[in-house]
């Protein structure tokens, strides 16, 4: 596990999912609940990077792996949440809030800009949960495969 693979590959979702938004915001379909679901595959791609230089490695333990996946998922999260919470103070703070938040999954209702980042941020930890742990039992096939193989 290399702590310097799992930052570039969390940027690398954190850039991914910030030029995603951007696209949305510009092209006025960020209120779209289902496109923003899309941003699980930029977190699969950049976890999937880890897991997979992770392999190439010769790093084969599960638990190794999985925490190496959430921290790439997480790094990028907690890039992404940052950015938007500097994003929505960009673009009038609350008001714009109350925009974004209306449809948005934990629903509108007297938001401030801190709860919505710490809603996104159990959003993002659960995403990236599911996410690790789906990949790691796909890779821990390929895994013992490539085992079997040798």
């Amino acid at each position: 596990m290399k702590f310097t693979r799992e930052l570039i590959n969390g940027i690398i979702i954190y850039l991914g999912i910030g030029v995603y938004f951007l696209i949305l915001e510009f092209a006025g379909l960020s209120d779209v609940v289902y496109l923003r679901i899309i941003n699980l595959l930029i977190v699969a791609y950049g976890v999937n990077r880890t897991i997979k230089a992770n392999q190439a490695d010769g790093v084969r333990g599960y638990n190794t792996n999985l925490l190496s996946a959430i921290i790439t998922s997480m790094i990028g999260a907690f890039l992404s949440i940052g950015s938007l919470l500097a994003y929505i103070s960009y673009n009038g703070g609350e008001a714009y809030l109350k925009r974004l938040s209306e449809n948005f999954i934990f629903g509108g209702g007297e938001l401030t800009i801190n709860h919505y980042c710490i809603g996104l941020l159990f959003e993002s930890t659960a995403a990236s949960l599911i996410v690790s742990f789906c990949l790691m039992q796909y890779w821990k096939d390929k895994v013992e495969v490539i085992n079997k193989v040798d």
